[in-house]
């Protein structure tokens, strides 16, 4: 594509005997927000690396902005910001001293004060970075990943690891950044984060992408399925609820049952005369509409958080 301002070509990448990255190929598009969505070990972190330059692919092809990243020296470095997984400055570094150091790097660089401002970083500014709280921490990292305005925004995790305040700010943040028709590509193993801020969605497990599109899209694959996740007092056989009613699918999940239905009363119905008829009870019934966990468990079996 023309406007693909990030090419990835059948990415692969092992640690030893561990495939990390198992041909895993997407575009990302200028102006848009893309995101990697996975449990942790999927591969995520691997391809981002890859695509900043921190480690080297065992075969495949990538290129930042026509860049390799491999190969391109300070052209690249000029071209993209990056908000790692984990960020770890000096102690003793003040917030205005690392953004004025930051933009040192750069021909091309954000005036540090008004980064200070955006970020609702000004009451911090004379702060050391060991003083921040963790959502100070992440906040002042968005700031760094955009001092030499970027091109291309990598964002690994942005909210991993905060509470859900916090992450409903950087939430924010990111949601200006679309707004301002930036490229991020970020990486999360969170459902709602994926469906806020992402444009398009690529779900990758096991280092393979099992499906690419936008929120919407990926959530019409279960278009007219309603989730009914139920635990049972004892063991059932997986098959026996897969032939219920109106059952499209079944899976066993951290000892509940996940069923996908195209009409639910008719389900629950025979799902209660099931039960009855092996003497078996509900402990706990819980229906859902269709998400993009949905998805997933169906593409792999399992929770995207397993």
């Amino acid at each position: 594509m023309s406007d693909a301002i990030v090419q990835v070509e059948n990415l692969k990448k092992s640690y030893g005997s561990v495939e990390a990255v198992r041909g895993v190929s997407f575009e990302v598009r200028e102006g848009e927000v893309f995101g990697l969505l996975g449990p942790n070990g999927a591969g995520k972190t691997t391809t981002v690396e890859i695509l900043e330059g921190l480690r080297k692919a065992d075969d495949g092809r990538v290129r930042v902005c026509g860049l390799d990243p491999q190969g391109s020296g300070a052209a690249f470095q000029n071209v993209f910001g990056a908000a790692l997984q984990s960020t770890a400055l000096p102690e003793k570094l003040r917030v205005d001293e690392a953004l004025a150091l930051f933009a040192s790097f750069y021909p091309k660089r954000r005036d540090p004060d008004e980064l200070i401002r955006r970020f609702g970083l000004e009451e911090k500014r004379k702060a050391f970075y060991s003083q921040l709280s963790g959502g100070q921490k992440q906040r002042l990292a968005l700031a760094l990943s955009l001092v030499n305005e970027p091109r291309v925004i990598f964002l690994d995790e942005p909210t991993a690891g905060l509470d859900p305040q916090v992450r409903r700010e950087i939430y924010d943040i990111i949601e200006e950044l679309r707004q301002e028709k930036k490229t991020i590509l970020l990486t999360t193993h969170y459902i709602e984060e994926a469906e806020r801020l992402c444009d398009r969605v690529a779900v990758i497990d096991h280092g393979k992408v099992m499906a690419m599109g936008t929120p919407r899209e990926l959530k019409a694959r279960s278009a007219g399925t309603t989730r009914i996740e139920v635990r049972l007092a004892q063991p059932e056989d997986d098959g026996a609820l897969r032939r219920l009613d109106a059952v499209t699918d079944c899976h066993s999940l951290d000892g509940s049952y996940v069923l996908h239905t195209t009409h639910t009363p008719q389900t629950l119905v025979a799902l209660v005369k099931h039960l009855e008829s092996r003497g078996n009870e509900l402990q706990s019934l819980e229906i859902h509409s269709p998400s993009l966990e949905d998805v997933f468990i169906e593409l792999t079996g399992r929770r995207l958080r397993d």
